[in-house]
């Protein structure tokens, strides 16, 4: 590091390291050893800032998921037209969770491991973003620019086809970010029956 770059505090350190063990190892193969050392620091620094591994991966997934909500109701801010919101919406979605997969990947598929009340958290939290994107697609069907039998199915199939890209996305892969974002676009909106 130069003298002009800042050093990470020291939840940022575990943060991150916390990232990328849960990544490789998944939750339950990493240990608060692998994350505090990771992190360059003493085996029980972990304790110092969280009570456990589970409260650590709890304040990933709720900053994660707060986010990505505050994300999403951005996306659609700008816009009237449900079109446009529904397309800058996945857009916005699905490159994030292209550009973020290691960290996307962590809070979305490592839920398990939360307590019920930490995962009833969380569930509250998707579903605000799970109604946002709802709204646009009962307006939509509302204006007659969308077409679908069942808004809430919709909605499910359309968020799990973005969060999905955090599994498989990968950095030297065949496409970037914008790519997977814009034909994942043209999906949703084809999805919808948009013209």
């Amino acid at each position: 590091m130069t003298a002009s770059t800042p050093v990470p505090d020291a939840r940022t350190r575990l943060a991150t390291a916390a990232v990328d063990a849960f990544a490789a190892r998944g939750f339950h193969g990493t240990t608060t050893r692998d994350i505090s050392t990771t992190a360059g620091m003493s085996p029980a620094a972990l304790y110092v800032h969280h009570r456990s591994k589970e409260e650590l991966l709890f304040e990933l997934a709720r900053v994660g998921h707060l986010r990505v909500l505050e994300m999403v109701r951005a996306s659609i801010a700008p816009w009237s037209d449900p079109v446009e919101q529904l397309g800058q919406l996945v857009e916005d979605f699905v490159r994030d969770h292209a550009e973020e997969h290691t960290g996307a990947r962590v809070i979305n598929y490592e839920l398990s491991a939360l307590t019920a009340e930490h995962l009833a958290e969380i569930r509250a939290i998707r579903h605000d973003i799970d109604v946002v994107l709802r709204d646009v697609l009962e307006r939509g069907v509302a204006a007659g620019v969308f077409t679908t039998p069942d808004v809430r199915m919709t909605a499910l199939a359309i968020l799990s086809l973005g969060i999905d890209v955090a599994r498989w996305y990968r950095d030297e892969g065949r496409w970037a970010p914008d790519e997977v974002a814009a034909h994942y676009r043209l999906l949703a909106l084809r999805m919808v029956g948009a013209a």
